[in-house]
């Protein structure tokens, strides 16, 4: 980013921060207000982040993109440690917690104030995509802070977000109101250019509430239930909740369903008289030779022996 940019942003910057910790009060909680920070009847606002100084816990009622011009910075987002170095971006939803720790004058952040409503056009230009990002999008749309709070992209050498970031400052510090347009649309050939970047994210969520969730669904749904459904439910990239199952249980999607599967089939051979072929309907096997395989590799044995061995006992 050119460097008289930054020094236009960190001039038209309201230098002392702390008219911010001015913001209402809610049960302990330092809540700011984008109203504070941006014009009346505009979605988004850019500013210059330059305090060296320890910021205590707070919310915003806003979704805050921050944009690390050079240097680093460390935030507490919701207990957990996020470190910022130069060219990141951090996207953060509306109502999570983060407390900013002291930084030195060499560490500059350029942050978005963003109202949900701003990212319409960009979830459009995503709708075709299933990705984290559309998941976040719509999370923040709807107000749901339950999944994940924020999402970091690390994409120094990314050139074209870079450039694009650069021309959405210009265009905020200009100013125009034929501008809004423009602006909606580069906020969504960012985030277009970020899908291609989920090996370098990082996100937040609750771990335990998410497995609760997963195995919730297996339990119900394991006979006709899918990861793609599971993952449209929980607003997930299918292919970043397929790795987080994995990360959290040390098993697949497929190797839980399995599990699950075979438990209930064990059910059924013991405590019905139902044949086996129907038995494999029930618990989602159309081939009843996949089945006996399966059952095979679970139990050691057939599933009539199986029958025969628990009847019997």
């Amino acid at each position: 980013m050119r460097k008289d940019l930054i020094e236009k942003l960190i001039i038209h910057t309201h230098e002392n921060p702390s008219f911010l910790l001015e913001s209402k009060n809610d049960e302990d909680r330092i809540i700011i207000e984008g109203a504070k920070l941006m014009k009346k009847e505009k979605l988004i606002a850019v500013r210059a982040d330059t305090n060296t100084k320890h910021f205590p816990e707070h919310c915003h009622d806003y979704v805050e993109i921050i944009y690390m011009y050079q240097g680093t910075r460390t935030n507490i987002i919701n207990n957990e440690t996020v470190v910022l170095n130069k060219g990141d971006i951090l996207f953060m939803t509306p109502n999570c917690r983060q407390e900013n720790l002291p930084s030195t004058e060499q560490d500059i952040a350029v942050n978005f104030v963003v109202l949900p409503p701003f990212f319409e056009k960009a979830l459009e230009m995503l709708n075709s995509e299933e990705s984290l990002l559309h998941s976040f999008i719509v999370q923040c749309l709807r107000g749901d802070n339950s999944k994940s709070s924020y999402l970091h992209f690390r994409v120094l050498d990314v050139l074209p977000v870079q450039n694009l970031i650069e021309n959405l400052i210009w265009n905020l510090l200009d100013d125009c109101p034929e501008h809004r347009n423009i602006n909606e649309t580069t906020m969504g050939l960012i985030l277009l250019q970020l899908l291609s970047h989920v090996d370098d994210i990082g996100y937040s969520g609750d771990d335990s509430n998410l497995i609760f969730h997963v195995l919730k669904y297996i339990e119900a749904h394991f006979a006709n239930g899918s990861l793609t459904e599971l993952s449209q439910i929980l607003f997930y990239d299918f292919n970043a909740l397929s790795k987080r199952i994995k990360k959290l249980t040390d098993k697949t999607y497929t190797d839980l369903v399995q599990e699950k599967r075979m438990s209930h089939a064990c059910f059924l051979l013991e405590s019905t008289n139902l044949g086996i072929s129907e038995i494999s309907q029930l618990v989602g096997y159309e081939n009843i030779s996949y089945f006996h395989r399966i059952f095979r590799k679970f139990q050691r044995m057939s599933p009539k022996k199986y029958r025969d061995k628990t009847v019997s006992k």
